[in-house]
């Protein structure tokens, strides 16, 4: 598993389905916008494009850390935790321009 990613890398996330990152790639972020937006259109049709791109246990592991990134992000934003490092009137993520 490669490590760290480059702006480019970022860059081409915003629309992935159109960049050349590897098929690979592309059905994670496929994973995660299904979780996040759709997570009923999981169906078996979508797992069979997934099991073509990872192991059982690779799925389950992204599944996962998908799932807890979204938990863990909701959660911050429903209480209102701040990192230390952010000032008392810097504008929060899920607040654009406060």
């Amino acid at each position: 598993m490669q490590t760290g990613l480059t702006e480019d890398t970022i860059q081409k996330m915003h629309d992935y389905e159109s960049s050349d990152l590897s098929e690979r790639q592309k059905m994670a972020l496929r994973l995660a916008d299904k979780l996040a937006f759709d997570h009923r259109g999981v169906d078996t049709a979508f797992v069979a494009r997934l099991r073509l791109q990872f192991s059982e246990e690779e799925i389950v592991d992204l599944g996962m850390s998908i799932a807890f990134l979204f938990g863990w992000g909701r959660f911050i934003e429903a209480f209102g935790i701040l990192p230390d490092s952010w000032q008392d009137e810097s504008a929060r993520p899920w607040e654009p321009g406060k």
